[in-house]
Formats: structure tokens, C-alpha cells, sequence
């Protein structure tokens, strides 16, 4: 495999509303729609759409959701040998208010999620020790992904953390993590600084830089990235061209997926040309609403992002 993730599977309920509510206030939607969605399936998804042999660890509820998620999978040709069924859940939901400017507010119930074990990950020792990279999230038991990213360690297999949704007390997670990426609101919470912009996201990601990690990937969604890999002097600033916006929601899994697709099929590229072309495809979705619904395949994408020249322009 390119791409072995290890995460969620969630069925997305999106409501489109003309601003997010306050609390105890009840307003009008526009729109409703369903989907698939999951930290874990997401990035999976476009990593498929990009072309890479991709596989998923994952757990779903024995429900109608469940069943309905494998077959989404099997179409995206994404390996399931090691995506498991529980009577004990459900199959885990998101219900998302997405507003006119595209922004959203999102709450995720587990279900299903929380019965993917460590042993259901030894199961499938074979799948991550021949993978290239191994991408996971937080959406499941944390023991899990904690076991996922020292077994990657152990194998030499190069992870990409996603650590979202983010909490503290979780230091001993960036010592088995060669790559950690997180949005504004992730890196406040993981060193307690503010985030507004690029210069306060260069501070952070050296704070996260010396707790153990090899790589801090912040990013900033339409101010692009900040970029700090161990031994470098400084955080280098990645832009991104500016979009219009429909719908954000998925956005950050679509450039995670995208990152794993290059840094495992295109090394030659390097890291911050690979973070600027996976936020190009990021950006790219939030211009269609939904979450897998926005991903592209790899065909419908500007031949330029898998090609050899530099797009990345100096200063």
C-alpha cells in the first residue's frame, strides 16, 4: 500500500444555515444533506481519488449506515479487509451547520469508532509494515492511535499525525510522530498560545517542535501552511492561492490525504512543494459543497500538480 489510515468512518448530517447558532437558539436551515465523512475515511478517500493503493482500519455499527459506508469504500477502491462491524454502536455520525460563509461547526458522536481496538490493529500488522505511509487521527480510541503511530516507529514506516480533534496530556504521542499536522485552533490547544496568523504559527510550531515530533505542519486555511522540520533555524511560511469559499467542511482530511499521496509517491518533491500542492487540492474542494462530494479525481485535477516542475515559487 501507499496509504495505510487509521481513524474513523462517520456518516456526515449537514445542515446549511445562514449563520452558525448561538446557544439555546433554534433558527432555520436552508438545506440538509448526507454524507460520508470521518477523519479516518476522508483522507482515505482522497488519497484513492489521487491514485494511491489505500487501505482502512476502521470500525462501523452493524446498522444500515455501516453497510452503506463499506460499499461507498469498496467504490472509492480503497482496501477494507481491516474495516470491522460492531453489533455494540453505531456507526458514528457528524452532524455539521455549515453557514454562508462557508464555515462550520461540528460535532462528532464516536459510536462504532471507539470499538476499533488495538487488537483489530494487530490484525493488520502485515498491511501498515508494507505501507509507505501511515496517516491517523483522534476520532477513535486514542490508545489505538497511540499503538498505530509506535508500530509505524517500529517498522520504520515514515506517520502522519493528524491530531484532531485535539485535547492536552498528550506528549507521549509526539515522540512516536514523524509528522503532526494541525490547524490554528489545534496548535492553541496543544501549547496554550494564541494563533491569529502566520507569525504566531511560525512561534507555535516551534513550541510543538520540541516536544518530540520530527516535522509541525500548521495550517491555516486560506493563509496556506507554516512548515518546521527538526534542525531547521526557523518556520517557513507556505501560501495558497485564494479560493471563494462554499463549503470548508472536509477540507483539512483533503489536505492530508493529499500530503500522504506526495510524500509517499513523490518524495523527489520535498516537503514544503508537497504541502503547497496538497493545499491546492484542499482548496480546490471547499469551492463545492460536502465533504467526500468535493474530493476530485485525480483526472479532473490540473495536470500540473502531479508533474515534475517546481510550482512552489521562491519568496
Amino acid at each position: 500500500m501507499d496509504v495505510v489510515v487509521v481513524g474513523s468512518c462517520n456518516i456526515d448530517l449537514v445542515s446549511y444555515v445562514p449563520r452558525l447558532p448561538a446557544a439555546g437558539e433554534t433558527i432555520l436551515g436552508s438545506k440538509f444533506s448526507q454524507g460520508f465523512g470521518g477523519k479516518g475515511a476522508n483522507p482515505a478517500v482522497m488519497a484513492a481519488r489521487l491514485g494511491a493503493k489505500t487501505a482502512l482500519i476502521s470500525m462501523v455499527g452493524e446498522d444500515s449506515f455501516g453497510r452503506e459506508y463499506k460499499l461507498d469504500l469498496i467504490k472509492n477502491n480503497i482496501d477494507i479487509s481491516h474495516v470491522g462491524a460492531t453489533s455494540k454502536a453505531a456507526t458514528g455520525v457528524a452532524p455539521i451547520f455549515v453557514n454562508e460563509s462557508g464555515e462550520n461547526s461540528i460535532v462528532v458522536v464516536k459510536g462504532a469508532n471507539e470499538s476499533l481496538t488495538v487488537e483489530n490493529l494487530m490484525e493488520a500488522k502485515d498491511l501498515i509494515q508494507n505501507s509507505k505511509i501511515l496517516l491517523c487521527n483522534l476520532e477513535i480510541d486514542p490508545k489505538v492511535t497511540l499503538e498505530a503511530l509506535k508500530m509505524a516507529k517500529s517498522f520504520n514506516i515514515r506517520s502522519l499525525f493528524n491530531m484532531a480533534p485535539a485535547t492536552t496530556g498528550l506528549d507521549e504521542y509526539f515522540q512516536y510522530c514523524d509528522i503532526l499536522v494541525i490547524n490554528e485552533s489545534e496548535a492553541e490547544i496543544i501549547t496554550g498560545m494564541k494563533v491569529p496568523g502566520v507569525e504566531e504559527a511560525k512561534t507555535a510550531a516551534e513550541s510543538v517542535l520540541e516536544k518530540g515530533c520530527q516535522v509541525v505542519i500548521v495550517t491555516l486555511g486560506e493563509n496556506g501552511a507554516v512548515v518546521m522540520s527538526k534542525g531547521d533555524k526557523e518556520a517557513v511560511h507556505v501560501p495558497t492561492p485564494k479560493v471563494q469559499a462554499v463549503d470548508t467542511t472536509g477540507a483539512g482530511d483533503a489536505f492530508c490525504g493529499s500530503l500522504a499521496v506526495f510524500l509517499a509517491t513523490r518524495p523527489e518533491l520535498g516537503l514544503q512543494e508537497s504541502v503547497y500542492r496538497a493545499n491546492k487540492i484542499a482548496g480546490i474542494t471547499v469551492q463545492s459543497p460536502g465533504t467526500q462530494t468535493s474530493y476530485p479525481q485525480w483526472k479532473d485535477l490540473p495536470p500540473e500538480l502531479f508533474g515534475g516542475e517546481k510550482l512552489l515559487k521562491d519568496g
